[in-house]
């Protein structure tokens, strides 16, 4: 077999969702002939009492949606029985490519802290082979971590750990910030993953020199080929390179060197007042500099608001089919997220969505099967009693008008000793 390639892929989220699978594919379709040696390793989450979940859903979401076989290399604590770590490195030495993702950046440091881990991953690199590192597990890439889970759950002060550091032998001095761009807090401040401005400043400000930022949105892959030595910027946002709280972004479809990403930083950069130039690749790839404020990406939130804006049109415009399409497509839509680890609630208010929209299409249903001389029924006494107090007024040609409007309608009279009935008459047929 010939040499395989180098490849890291940094994923800031969405790693198991339909957004990131042509990723996946792209990279396994470079490390040779199907099926390809890949694991998952699972020590992000391995603290999670929900983790065989997690690794059965990300398993399965390689097999279906990506189209791959992937085993596990199960290495969730550094006291596991000597075989069971063993076999995790084992399968690690000899996989082509190496996935991990969600859960605690520190939980990781912590179990892989004296392993064969870090040394293994970091040999991928420079021997041949794909990391693909995501949420939890990108922010360990770097020379300083956050450990997110302290500061964002439980409130102590902002603060770095060391990381891994297997960006600096690549010629980026950095600290990885995945779910750049994220807005899952609403009203308060969420970007940065979880820290919002305030904090990150707080955390930038105690950086050496020589490190920045490298962000990495929502839905976004940043692939670096350490032998070709290029970036290439995948997905639905854009990578960030921020030093001192002015950043250069560059949006999907970009492609460039990898040395251009550690160059960023050192550019002239967005005042705060806002004027700004662009800032050449030099392969021609533009980097705009711009003050941090990163776009929302929410896929499946977007899709989900999408559909159920069909939905209520289509109830308006009496369309059930179109009504009925809206909610298989929902269903598709959940069951094509349904291997997503990442544990926000957009999953929960897409079922919430196909729910209410079911409850809704049955109540027209029920509607729709009532007698329809039971919906007219109030109009029509109406009408006779007004027919009534004209023929006691004997004006019968409005007795007579009512009456003849009420046939045009399908609605036949019949005067009787006792009263005035009536019956809906059947409808004429076509043709």
């Amino acid at each position: 077999m010939t040499a395989l390639p180098r490849i890291l892929t940094i994923m800031g989220s969405g790693e198991t969702t339909p957004t990131m699978a042509r990723v996946h594919r792209a990279i396994l379709d470079r490390l040779g002939e199907r099926p390809v040696p890949a694991v998952v390793l699972d020590t992000p989450y391995g603290f999670q009492e929900n983790a065989d979940d997690i690794t059965a859903r990300t398993v399965d979401y390689f097999r279906t949606t990506v189209g791959a076989p992937f085993s596990v290399a199960s290495f969730r604590s550094a006291d596991a029985d000597p075989l069971s770590r063993e076999t995790a490195l084992v399968r690690i030495r000899d996989a082509r490519l190496v996935f991990t993702g969600p859960g605690s950046p520190s939980y990781a440091l912590r179990q892989w802290a004296g392993s064969e881990i870090p040394s293994l991953l970091a040999r991928k690199l420079a021997q041949g082979g794909a990391v693909t590192m995501a949420s939890a597990a990108a922010l360990t890439l770097g020379r300083y971590t956050i450990p997110v889970y302290e500061i964002y759950k439980v409130g102590e002060a902002p603060r770095w750990l060391d990381g891994l550091d297997l960006l600096t032998p690549l010629g980026l001095p950095v600290a990885v910030v995945p779910h750049y761009d994220n807005a899952e807090g609403g009203t308060h401040d969420t970007r940065f993953c979880y820290l919002g401005e305030r904090r990150l400043e707080v955390l930038e400000a105690e950086l050496p020199p020589d490190i920045f930022i490298l962000g990495v949105d929502g839905h976004t892959a940043l692939v670096l080929d350490l032998e070709a030595g290029s970036a290439s910027v995948l997905g639905l946002g854009v990578v960030t390179v921020r030093k001192d709280g002015r950043s250069t972004v560059y949006p999907a479809g970009s492609q460039l060197p990898i040395a251009e990403l550690a160059a960023a930083h050192r550019r002239g950069h967005v005042s705060a007042s806002g004027a700004a130039g662009a800032a050449d690749a030099a392969d021609g790839t533009v980097g705009v500099p711009v003050i941090a404020t990163a776009p929302t990406q929410a896929p499946l939130r977007d899709e989900v608001a999408r559909l159920e804006a069909t939905f209520s049109v289509s109830l308006e415009e009496c369309d059930v089919p179109a009504a009925v399409r809206a909610i298989l497509a929902l269903e598709e839509t959940i069951q094509a997220w349904s291997h997503d680890t990442d544990q926000s609630d957009a999953l929960a208010s897409a079922r919430s969505a196909l729910r209410a929209a079911v409850v809704c299409l049955g109540e027209l249903a029920v509607e729709g099967s009532r007698d329809p001389a039971e919906l007219i029924g109030p109009f029509v006494d109406a009408l006779l009693a007004e027919r009534v107090r004209a023929r006691e007024a004997r004006d019968w040609a409005a007795a007579d008008a009512i009456r003849d409007r009420l046939l045009a309608a399908g609605i036949e009279l019949h005067d009787t000793p006792a009263g005035t009935t009536w019956e809906l008459r059947p409808a004429a047929p076509v043709g």
